[in-house]
């Protein structure tokens, strides 16, 4: 319902209208519409899983076309701006997106990263957290602020300049001297 009409416009009444029970049914279970909407958050992001293909690129594409297509459903707009606005007024909301949603969208990229240190594909002085800022970061802006295009070719973008960044640098070598 969050993603249909956004969360300033949830009630409880419109819930149990959707569900088709009575509002008491709702409250035995949760004391304002902040519990349920940060209780169905947490649900949302067991659902996440950590990509193995063998190859760091490839799994930080596959985070990245997944978040993606996220994006690209019409209704994710509204469900995020209503969400960042509810942050700022709700201590509840706002924990439940950053400890749940946030918190495991990042597990999942910092996972993959973790993999690619330990892979040699990633440098292992990165500071992890800053690559996945730079990872989603752009999809974020273009989501909810400029409303450029966000697409596969984007993702995979943005994977390339990113690893591009982190690599690990090849030794130099000394230059050759004639005799």
């Amino acid at each position: 319902m969050v993603r249909d009409v956004g969360y300033d416009a949830v009630t409880m009444d419109g819930i149990a209208e959707r569900a088709a029970v009575g509002k008491n049914t709702l409250y035995r279970r949760w004391k304002s519409r902040e519990g349920l909407v940060a209780e169905a958050l947490d649900r949302l992001v067991r659902t996440f899983s950590v990509p193995d293909t063998g190859s760091t690129r490839a799994d930080l594409v596959h985070v990245m076309r997944t978040t993606v297509g996220m994006y690209r459903d019409p209704a994710t707009k509204m469900l995020l701006s209503g969400l960042v606005a509810a942050m700022a007024r709700s201590p509840l909301i706002a924990r439940a997106v950053r400890d749940g949603f946030v918190a495991a969208r990042a597990e999942v990229t910092r996972a993959v990263l973790a993999r690619g240190v330990a892979r040699g594909d990633v440098r292992r002085d990165v500071d992890l957290t800053v690559a996945i800022d730079l990872l989603r970061g752009p999809l974020l802006v273009r989501g909810l602020l400029t409303g450029d295009r966000i697409d596969e070719p984007l993702a995979e973008s943005i994977v390339d300049i990113v690893l591009r960044g982190i690599a690990p640098t090849a030794p130099r070598r000394a230059p050759h001297r004639a005799r």
